[in-house]
C-alpha cells in the first residue's frame, strides 16, 4: 500500500514557475514508477510525465521542455518543476504511483491533488 500527498500548487502569473511535490508512505516507493496527471475543468485526466525507479523519464509533448520530473528515492518523494506556465496548464495535478507508462489505468495509487491556476 502506497499513500501519496502532494502539494505546492497555487495561483501563478503566465511565464512563471512552480514546482510540486509528491511524499510517499511505505517501504516500497523505490520500486514504483511515479507518474504526474492533470485533469482540467471539462477535459479527461491527462498524462504529464512519468520517471521509472532508475530515473528514466517520458513526458507529454506539451510539457516537453518546460516540465521535469524528478524523484528522491531516499525522501520517498516525487516532483514536478514547471517552468514557462501557461494558462492552458491549469488544473489538478494529482501523483500516482504504478507502472512507467502515460496510460493512467497502469497506476494502482493515486493522490488526492493539487490546483495549479497559471492566469494570463
Amino acid at each position: 500500500q502506497v499513500q501519496l500527498v502532494e502539494s505546492g500548487g497555487g495561483l501563478v502569473q503566465a511565464g512563471a514557475s512552480l514546482r510540486l511535490s509528491c511524499a510517499a508512505s511505505g517501504r516500497t516507493f523505490s520500486m514504483y514508477a511515479m507518474g504526474w496527471f492533470r485533469q482540467a475543468p471539462g477535459k479527461e485526466r491527462e498524462f504529464v510525465a512519468t520517471i521509472n525507479y532508475i530515473g528514466s523519464t517520458y513526458y507529454a509533448d506539451s510539457v516537453k521542455g518546460r516540465f521535469t520530473i524528478s524523484r528522491d528515492n531516499a525522501k520517498n518523494t516525487v516532483y514536478l518543476q514547471m517552468n514557462s506556465l501557461k494558462p492552458e496548464d491549469t488544473a489538478v495535478y494529482y501523483c500516482a504511483a504504478g507502472s512507467y507508462s502515460p496510460d493512467s489505468t497502469k497506476y494502482n495509487y493515486w493522490g488526492q491533488g493539487t490546483q495549479v491556476t497559471v492566469s494570463s
